[in-house]
């Protein structure tokens, strides 16, 4: 299969991706409506003081991009995977590994590429100050890539079993804990306006390092399960 061949496959899967996923506003709003009422919420449940809540604000903000993030990837594989268009993607010719790229890309569209565009409005209810703002896109933008990279193998893994939620769930919560970890010390380290090029430096790292192996883990395990 030639590379234009392969751009030009991967470009249809990922336009459907997108349709289909525009067609069901529902699965699109869930993420993004979580992420926007657990942080928003937060500060009014809580009655903190405006210094005290911009040290905890990195936190919060994190943990919620985290849990709204995993409310979607359930469905990266499943829907395919019940009507039979998964197997006939398997039978195209394009191999697996190509779907589960551009599958993977559009779920990160849809669901992650959201978040970072709400994120200052998050940012101004936690009262994060706007020179923070760039260092806490980028974060948030490499780490829901990587998050959707591990979400595919999980999703993969669990595409076959009934109420495979809870168990992609206990799957790629413990891989997310280094993006937890370094995405809020980022975030964290630009409120206090010091460098946070070294945790963006690692969540670039970590997000090459999925994108590379990810795609062949998730094929692997689709491919088990299809066969």
């Amino acid at each position: 299969m030639s590379g234009v061949g392969a751009a030009r496959a991967m470009g249809l899967v990922v336009r459907r991706e997108l349709r289909l996923g525009f067609r069901r506003p529902d699965q699109l709003l869930q993420p993004l409506v979580f992420f926007l009422i657990v942080t928003t919420l937060f500060p009014l449940g809580l009655n903190l003081r405006l210094s005290l809540l911009r040290e905890m604000a990195p936190g919060v903000l994190w943990v919620a991009a985290l849990l709204a993030s995993l409310l979607s990837l359930d469905a990266l594989f499943k829907s395919d995977a019940d009507d039979g268009t998964l197997e006939q993607l398997a039978l195209s010719g394009h191999g697996l590994t190509l779907i589960v790229i551009a599958k993977t890309l559009a779920h990160w569209l849809t669901s992650g590429a959201a978040l970072v565009l709400v994120s200052p409005l998050v940012a101004t209810a936690l009262a994060i100050p706007t020179s923070a703002f760039p260092v806490m896109a980028a974060s948030l933008a490499l780490g829901s890539l990587t998050l959707s990279w591990l979400g595919a193998i999980g999703a993969g893994l669990t595409v076959g079993v009934k109420r495979g939620n809870v168990l992609l769930s206990l799957i790629v919560l413990p891989l997310a804990m280094p993006l937890l970890i370094f995405g809020a010390a980022a975030t964290d380290r630009a409120v206090g306006g010091t460098d946070a090029t070294g945790p963006l430096y690692f969540l670039g790292a970590l997000c090459v390092f999925t994108s590379t192996l990810a795609p062949f883990a998730a094929a692997a395990a689709l491919r088990i399960t299809l066969e």
